[in-house]
């Protein structure tokens, strides 16, 4: 009989890119092996509704929010924070769905965020070279040997971080946290912008006169209680995704029980590589991040690879160009997966093109141009009638000064202030919040755009 998926050895006899390398192969197969005898951390009937969403999205009948930090910490792993970062994407969905009238599929780039690729496998500070940091899964911050060393153990820490990470999360999700009656409740404890909190304020109130209406008709809808919340993050780590991949007792077809969606970076996207030959033999809905360097033979020929049966909601692309190329690239490869037939859910991430670094060797982005880049998106989309799907941040909850500009026009001596990231920068919360009002105003310009062409999307459905 078939295997069902790859082999861990067979993946090593493949392509792979931006791997750790271990010293002790006995340890990392014992490590591999206990995760595989640990319970799943997503289930698989929830990976198929989130694929059901997305499908709603590359119909035009959805908007994807997704956000949540660069790089998760193990120290990171706590109520305070986790429920900040939280709060910060239930406020900016809510903006979204109300300002913009358009349904929001909320998914966090959490519990399992903890391995990022590098430019260069090692890193130079006074004449010592040390093993770059990957992030928490595979190595420590602090520039020392000691913590540089690259440990599989990491491996079962991550897991254990994602997995309080999501539990937190439902609770929170579930058990009132999420009920729209807390909307000044959010705003209480973290707006701080006049202008952006004016705007939340107003909209909050209408919000509740409209919630009091509905309760006074004798409507009691408990999806305003509730909402369905998701995780992802890229499997970056073919150790651990492939441990975490198992086969659905329904279905007996195998899921990634890692997150509810995955997504493969710009430095792994190879056709012949171990990720896509990992990620295709999964249900899970993918993403896949696609930098300047794309064509759209290049996104049609990953497609083919990880979709071939063109199941609705498999594929979401996530459009990584910069403010300066997004307008004249993005519209050959957006037409070119358009021409094949293919419905995928487009997404703009627009923080990743837009990072450069200060005289004081400062890591950051300017506001200004991740603005840029999702106006250029919307323009993109408008010119050509296809639907701008949804947007990818790296955010938190917490007041950082690590992106320029924004509400408070944060300035380069800003930064030293809360530098706290330990990889890119992210939009703080009132960053975030103000973001979403921008969001907002262009969907809402994009419905009137297109509200008596034949080409609507069917908003009701």
């Amino acid at each position: 009989m078939p295997e069902l998926f790859p082999s861990l050895l067979s993946l090593r006899d493949m392509p792979q890119v931006q791997q750790p390398h271990y010293a002790d192969a006995s340890a990392e197969k014992r490590v591999v092996d206990k995760l595989r005898s640990l319970p799943p951390l997503v289930f698989a009937g929830e990976c198929d509704d989130l694929r059901d969403k997305l499908a709603q999205v590359a119909n035009g009948k959805a908007f994807l929010l997704q956000g949540g930090d660069c790089a998760e910490t193990f120290d990171g792993v706590q109520a305070n924070p986790i429920k900040a970062k939280l709060r910060v994407l239930l406020a900016m969905s809510v903006v979204l769905t109300y300002a913009g009238q358009v349904p929001v599929v909320k998914l966090g780039r959490l519990a399992g965020q903890y391995a990022k690729p590098r430019s260069k496998d090692t890193e130079t500070r006074e004449g010592v070279t040390l093993p770059a940091y990957r992030g928490d899964a595979v190595n420590g911050f602090d520039f020392t040997a000691q913590a540089r060393h690259q440990d599989p153990e990491r491996l079962l820490q991550m897991y254990n971080a994602s997995a309080a990470t999501l539990n937190l999360v439902r609770a929170f999700v579930k058990g009132g946290f999420a009920d729209l009656r807390q909307l000044h409740a959010w705003n209480a404890s973290f707006v701080r912008d006049s202008h952006v909190e004016k705007r939340y304020e107003e909209m909050a109130g209408e919000i509740e006169r409209a919630l009091g209406f509905m309760e006074a008709c004798g409507v009691d809808a408990e999806t305003m209680r509730t909402v369905d919340f998701y995780a992802s993050h890229e499997a970056l780590l073919l150790d651990y995704e492939n441990a975490m991949t198992r086969i659905d007792s329904r279905s007996q077809e195998p899921y990634d029980t890692s997150g509810h969606m995955v997504w493969i970076g710009e430095r792994t996207r190879q056709p012949d590589g171990a990720h896509v030959e990992l990620l295709r033999s999964v249900r899970n809905p993918l993403g896949v991040k696609l930098g300047p360097t794309a064509t759209a033979e290049d996104a049609l020929e990953i497609a083919d690879r990880l979709d071939p049966e063109r199941i609705p909601g498999r594929i979401t692309f996530i459009t990584r160009m910069g403010a300066g190329k997004v307008r004249d690239l993005l519209p050959a490869l957006v037409e070119g997966v358009e021409a094949s037939g293919r419905k995928v859910a487009w997404v703009c991430d627009p923080m990743h093109g837009n990072t450069f670094e200060t005289a004081k060797g400062y890591k950051t982005r300017e506001y200004a141009a991740v603005v840029d880049e999702l106006n250029g998106f919307f323009d993109v989309h408008e010119q050509l009638g296809t639907w701008p799907g949804g947007v990818h941040v790296e955010l938190t909850g917490d007041d950082v000064t690590e992106c320029l500009g924004g509400a408070f026009q944060l300035s380069e001596e800003d930064l030293a202030s809360r530098y706290e990231t330990t990889c890119d920068p992210r939009l703080n919360r009132n960053q975030s919040l103000e973001l979403a009002f921008m969001i907002a105003e262009r969907l809402n310009d994009y419905r009137n755009r297109y509200a008596a062409a034949p080409v609507t999307p069917d908003w009701n459905a």
